[in-house]
């Protein structure tokens, strides 16, 4: 009975002070530590959002899409129309003993960076007489069947190739008739592209 009723000098009030006071302390931090574990103390912007820390926000950018940050392809072969070539003869005419030279000029009349190959096995000089068909570079080629050229806009390249005044066929054929006195017309093509013909005379 001495616990529902407290006994002592002092008013029963006094006593059931202490008690409420002895137990309420337990029961407060009781109170905390569950309302810790429930993460109502979580901060503000989680819990108003309801994620978590591993949950990326609803209105988080996209990521970028990679094939936009590939860096561009590999130049593309030179289109004909992006193509200026050009043939010229050392000299209007030639006397029996000179030799022809021819400059090529292979210039990328385009606004971006293209291929063109120049080797003997795709660009050609032919000779021709009337209908007679003279000579070709590509019939016993001496240089290199393959010289790619990165070419950029307005850029060119120039080189150099003699004509020693013989006859050619396929296959590097010998025994052929020798060339004559007359004129002569020399033209140009590679990549699709053609150059102006250029005629010339041998005395």
């Amino acid at each position: 009975m001495g616990v529902l009723r407290p006994a002592g000098p002092l008013p029963s009030r006094v006593y059931w002070i202490r008690r409420f006071v002895v137990l309420g302390i337990p029961l407060l931090l009781v109170v905390v530590i569950v309302w810790a574990l429930t993460g109502r103390g979580a901060p503000a912007d989680a819990a108003d959002t309801g994620q978590t820390g591993d949950q990326a926000p609803a209105d988080a950018p996209e990521a970028p899409d990679k094939a936009d940050d590939e860096e561009p392809g590999a130049p593309q072969a030179c289109a004909p129309e992006a193509l200026g070539l050009t043939l010229a003869a050392d000299a209007p005419s030639y006397a029996a003993a000179a030799v022809p030279t021819f400059t090529v000029t292979l210039a990328n009349t385009g606004s971006v960076d293209c291929l063109v190959d120049a080797g003997s096995g795709q660009l050609e000089i032919l000779i021709v007489s009337g209908e007679d068909r003279i000579w070709s570079s590509r019939d016993c080629p001496a240089g290199a069947a393959e010289r790619q050229l990165l070419l950029g806009p307005e850029q060119t390249d120039v080189t150099q190739v003699q004509w020693t005044r013989v006859r050619s066929a396929e296959g590097c054929a010998t025994g052929l008739p020798a060339v004559k006195p007359g004129t002569y017309s020399a033209t140009l093509a590679v990549g699709g592209a053609a150059a102006a013909p250029q005629v010339f005379v041998l005395e």
